[in-house]
């Protein structure tokens, strides 16, 4: 079992999004529960107001303490993902949450004002940590020249910040995701949605071979 925080306490990156998205496409294959200890509660109202039955588990609102316990759980999950607070005053929140992570995903969206905070929270409570850590670009917008590679660049040469090959694009589907209640393993397949799956999907993908044990590599 393997838990997963999305974390950026930067707020708007995606990470509601990013955490419900990724558990519907690890669920494809493998055992998912989601807990949320935002504060905000997104992914619980997102989880309650669903159209269609929840292809994971979710687990609610939980104290950040519990991940401690996550391993006497009955069930037994190959990936526990947590949605973490979008504040810079919830770092106590954070922080316990990090001390029980095996990796932590870090959404962060092409905007200057992300960087920082987005560095910080690497510098400051991940990597002090040893923590297996990647940044997923989100929101990346094909109209844009050069935005993708601009991104990668920094991260890469200048800063030196891990990253997934994979990004997610600034999709229509995906802005409107939380407020449709709709994943991508339950959209209709057509030309509008093709690309947003294909992202979600091939994120998935890189997310499960991120570790080395064979059960979780199998796709």
């Amino acid at each position: 079992m393997k838990i997963i925080p999305i974390a950026n306490p930067k707020g708007g990156v995606g990470k509601t999004t990013v955490a419900m998205q990724l558990a519907a496409v690890l669920a494809r294959r493998f055992n998912v529960l989601v807990v949320d200890v935002d504060p905000q509660q997104s992914t619980v109202w997102w989880a309650e107001n669903a159209h269609h039955r929840l292809p994971f588990d979710f687990a609610g609102t939980q104290s950040s303490n519990m991940l401690g316990r996550v391993s006497e759980l009955r069930v037994e999950y190959d990936f526990v993902l947590v949605d973490t607070p979008g504040s810079l005053e919830d770092t106590q929140i954070l922080e316990a949450v990090l001390d029980a992570a095996d990796f932590v995903v870090v959404p962060l969206t092409p905007e200057p004002l992300a960087l920082d905070p987005t560095t910080r929270t690497i510098t400051r409570l991940i990597e002090p940590r040893h923590l297996r850590h990647k940044v997923l670009l989100n929101r990346i917008d094909g109209r844009i020249p050069h935005q993708l590679a601009t991104w990668r660049e920094l991260l890469d040469t200048t800063l030196g910040i891990p990253r997934f090959d994979t990004y997610l694009r600034q999709y229509k589907v995906h802005a409107d995701a939380a407020v449709l209640r709709q994943l991508v393993t339950s959209a209709p397949d057509t030309r509008r949605t093709a690309g947003s799956i294909s992202d979600a999907t091939g994120f998935g993908r890189q997310m499960s071979d991120q570790f080395s044990n064979a059960h979780l590599e199998v796709w």
